[in-house]
């Protein structure tokens, strides 16, 4: 019986001895390892030590402070495994454990950060955990809004001179990642990326047109007097015969006025005009025939709040 008990107690004693390897450059749903960053909440185990188990923020320098040790441990950079052999060589230098085992999972990411802003229909930020591509940030964002532009403005941090971080900005257009879904435009994100998507640029209608408004110029589309005035459903009643658009050159502050012959336009008598992004198109009236209906119509309202006769206008 004593020899089986100390066949159980060495076999034990092994067992306690067998140190953990790192954590591969893969989690368990075979995702990259994900390196360690400033305010990530991280999880420490140390085998048979619970008073050194528990959860710990990584600090602002990247450093985390664990019980019982006097210096503090580098974790920013690291793989959860690098981590794991950091602790361990720490508890062993200071001599509280002669063969720590110790297991390190990062529970909460806060230093992978990317930001969805612009014409999308969900703003968002969140964490890189695990692989994410450009699409999959749109995605979490809801999707692109009709207001969209042709492209997307992905930033990115890079170490510049005497640590200065710089900002490199890359343009991709949304009709080759997303229509001709090329592959080599579904950006491989990592974390601290900033994407915008630009609003398209829009011409102000103005006037007298049923739907004033701003409309956007889609990419590849020709955007021209006749077309505008197709989306806002057309002329209001006693419009006048020229039209105005106002346009502001580039690397001017002053708008400049372009004089057209609207009626002509639509009558096919001119050539249509073709309109630039943040160009103002105002169609007047005809004051003098709007001023004429205007008192008509207030003639009849009279005539008919004061007696039962009709009122007969004509030209």
């Amino acid at each position: 019986m004593s020899r089986i008990f100390v066949l159980l107690l060495g076999c034990w004693a092994a067992a306690a001895q067998v140190r953990i390897q790192p954590t591969p450059d893969a989690t368990v749903a075979n995702l990259p390892a994900q390196r360690i960053g400033a305010n990530d909440l991280i999880a420490v185990s140390v085998y048979d030590a619970p008073e050194l188990t528990r959860t710990v923020r990584v600090g602002a320098d990247g450093l985390i402070r664990l019980p019982m040790l006097r210096r503090r441990i580098q974790a920013q950079g690291l793989l959860p495994g690098d981590l794991e052999v950091a602790i361990a060589e720490a508890l062993q230098a200071e001599q509280l454990i002669v063969e720590p085992v110790v297991t390190v999972t990062v529970v909460e990411y806060h230093s992978r950060p990317i930001s969805v802003a612009g014409a999308v229909k969900n703003p968002v930020t969140f964490q890189a955990v695990g692989p994410v591509t450009l699409l999959d940030a749109v995605t979490r964002a809801g999707g692109l809004s009709q207001e969209a532009g042709p492209e997307i403005l992905v930033s990115r941090a890079q170490p510049g001179e005497g640590g200065t971080p710089t900002f490199l900005i890359q343009r991709i257009p949304i009709k080759g990642l997303i229509d001709q879904a090329d592959p080599a435009l579904n950006l491989r994100l990592t974390g601290g990326e900033e994407i915008r998507v630009p609003e398209a640029g829009k011409v102000f209608v103005v006037g007298n047109v049923k739907r004033p408004g701003a409309y956007p110029i889609r990419e590849g589309a020709e955007t021209s007097v006749l077309r505008v005035l197709a989306v806002a459903e057309g002329l209001t009643s006693y419009s006048a015969k020229q039209a105005f658009i106002y346009r502001r050159e580039e690397g001017s502050t002053v708008r400049h006025e372009i004089t057209i012959e609207i009626k002509k336009i639509m009558q096919r008598q001119a050539p249509d005009v073709p309109l630039q992004p943040n160009d103002i198109f105002y169609i007047p009236d005809n004051s003098g025939r709007r001023a004429g209906l205007t008192a008509l119509e207030r003639i009849a309202g009279f005539g008919a709040a004061t007696t039962s006769g009709i009122l007969i206008y004509r030209r």
